[in-house]
């Protein structure tokens, strides 16, 4: 089914009859057609599509929320530490259809351990990929050169692996950074640190699923860029009710490229 006609359904209220109970249970993606998105065969409200409104005009310059109006919702995961929850990401991006962007600390083995399961999603813009350095320093630590070490190692990284360098979007480890880090980082093509509005509360010493659920209710808002961490399997445990949280609020979940555009 292409996406024109899938529109169409939505439209027209054939969704009540496709979405069945909201539980997804695919074993595998399957393309429909020319937007080249990957739809589980189970879609669920506010997780599958991606927007067509025009995307939003940015120049260089820090963002920590999606500028404009709308019901749009950007969640972004950083690091990967943890093998499992990587994983997992995955597996719930194909599961449900949700769009994320993953901002990458090159030097874990998770994204060469998954390279072959997440290339599709990256490929067909699912799941978008940014630069959050080779491995993790605070960058205003750092000469310039050592800056520059860090943002160019992730870059290749992304490139040989991905086939995409994330630029103009990076993410400075800890959100520190200053105008040196900015500029080197801006000599690469990363003229976009990217902040964010609310997080998960997963980088705590001790975290539960309480913790993340009562952070994603209080973050998850219209036109945020939410910010979790795929090092510890905690957020993997409540996956559906974080989409329940989604749909309930009628948001949107964007990649970062599905909204915003350089000029």
């Amino acid at each position: 089914m292409d996406r024109r006609r899938l529109l169409t359904l939505l439209a027209a209220g054939t969704a009540a009859t496709l979405l069945g109970t909201g539980e997804a249970h695919a074993d595998f993606p399957f393309d429909t057609g020319s937007s080249g998105g990957i739809i589980p065969p189970n879609l669920l409200p506010g997780l599958t599509l991606p927007p067509v409104s025009p995307r939003t005009a940015i120049g260089p310059g820090t963002i920590s929320a999606l500028p404009g109006d709308g019901n749009n919702m950007a969640l972004t995961i950083d690091d990967g530490a943890s093998i499992e929850t990587v994983g997992a990401f995955i597996e719930f991006a194909r599961r449900t259809g949700i769009r994320m962007t993953f901002f990458v600390t090159a030097y874990y083995d998770s994204w060469t351990v998954h390279r072959d399961a997440l290339r599709p999603l990256v490929d067909s813009g699912q799941i978008q990929l940014g630069n959050h350095t080779w491995n993790h320093p605070d960058l205003t630590r750092l000469s310039a050169g050592a800056i520059a070490d860090q943002i160019d190692g992730a870059k290749a990284f992304l490139w040989n692996n991905f086939g995409t360098d994330g630029t103009p979007f990076y993410r400075p480890p800890f959100g520190h950074h200053n105008g040196l880090v900015d500029q080197v980082a801006a000599d690469s093509g990363y003229v976009v640190p990217t902040m964010w509005y609310g997080n998960l509360n997963d980088t705590m010493t001790v975290i539960n699923e309480d913790m993340v659920l009562n952070a994603a209710r209080q973050w998850f808002r219209a036109q945020s860029i939410v910010i979790g961490h795929a090092n510890r399997p905690t957020v993997t445990h409540v996956f559906d009710q974080l989409a329940d949280i989604i749909r309930e609020r009628n948001l949107t979940t964007v990649t970062l490229n599905d909204v915003l555009v350089l000029t």
